[in-house]
C-alpha cells in the first residue's frame, strides 16, 4: 500500500541525512587513513624515499586481500570487530565503521597510483637539496599530485555513496534502505524514481565541485 508523500517526505529527508552522515564520516576517517596508507605504499616501494621491501610487501598484500572482497560480505566479516569497536552491529554508526575501513583501503590505491605518476626528477631535486623525507612528502609529493588526488577522491565519494546504499541490511538507514523499504517492497516505483534522482543530484554536485577544485589546484 502506497504511503502519501506527506508521510514519506520526512522519511526521505531523514534517509538523506543518514546517507550524508555515513559518506562524510567514512570519507573523512577512511580518506585520511587511506592517504597515510597510500603514501606508505609509495615511499616504501623499491627506489623510493623509504625503500623497504618487507613493509611494502606486507602493506601491498593487505590491500590486495581486502579490496576485492564484496562490500556486503566485508560488512558481515567485520561484524565481530565492529561489535568490539562500536558496541553494536546494528544502525548507522555500526555501518560507518566497515564503510570507513573499506574506504581507507580503496583510497590507498588511488593515492599510491597518483604518486607513482609524479616525475621522479622532482623528488630527486628535493633530495639533492637536503630535504627530509617528511618534508618531501608534505611539500613535494602531495602538492604535485593534488589535482589528480582531488579527482580521485571525487571518484571515491561516488563509490562510497554506492556502498552506503546497502546500509539497510544492518538497519543503517539511508537512501538505499528508503528505496527498498518504501519503494520496491511496497511496489511504489515513484519512491524508487525520486530516490534515484536524489542520488544523481548528489553525484552531479560532487563531480562539479571536484572538477572545480582540481582546476583550481592545477592553476595554483
Amino acid at each position: 500500500m502506497n504511503r502519501d508523500w506527506s508521510q514519506l517526505w520526512p522519511i526521505l529527508v531523514e534517509s538523506f541525512g543518514q546517507t550524508l552522515q555515513m559518506v562524510s564520516v567514512a570519507l573523512l576517517t577512511g580518506g585520511l587513513a587511506g592517504l597515510a596508507l597510500g603514501i606508505a605504499l609509495y615511499v616504501t616501494r623499491r627506489g623510493n624515499l623509504l625503500e623497504n621491501r618487507w613493509v611494502f610487501g606486507a602493506l601491498n598484500a593487505l590491500v590486495n586481500v581486502v579490496r576485492p572482497i564484496p562490500f556486503i560480505i566485508f560488512v558481515t566479516l567485520l561484524g565481530p570487530v565492529t561489535l568490539q569497536v562500536v558496541g553494536t552491529t546494528l544502525g548507522t554508526e555500526a555501518f560507518i565503521f566497515p564503510l570507513s575501513v573499506m574506504t581507507a583501503f580503496g583510497t590507498s590505491r588511488i593515492v599510491e597510483q597518483n604518486l607513482v605518476g609524479i616525475d621522479p626528477g622532482v623528488v630527486e631535486a628535493a633530495r639533492a637539496m637536503g630535504a627530509s623525507s617528511w618534508r618531501i612528502i608534505t611539500t613535494v609529493l602531495v602538492p604535485e599530485a593534488l589535482a589528480p588526488l582531488i579527482l580521485g577522491y571525487t571518484f571515491l565519494f561516488i563509490a562510497v555513496l554506492d556502498m552506503s546504499a546497502i546500509a539497510g541490511i544492518i538497519g543503517g538507514g539511508g537512501l538505499g534502505n528508503f528505496a527498498i523499504v518504501y519503494g520496491y517492497q511496497r511496489y511504489n516505483w515513484g519512491v524508487v524514481v525520486v530516490t534515484v534522482l536524489v542520488i544523481i543530484a548528489i553525484v552531479q554536485v560532487a563531480q562539479l565541485l571536484g572538477n572545480w577544485l582540481a582546476r583550481k589546484a592545477l592553476h595554483r
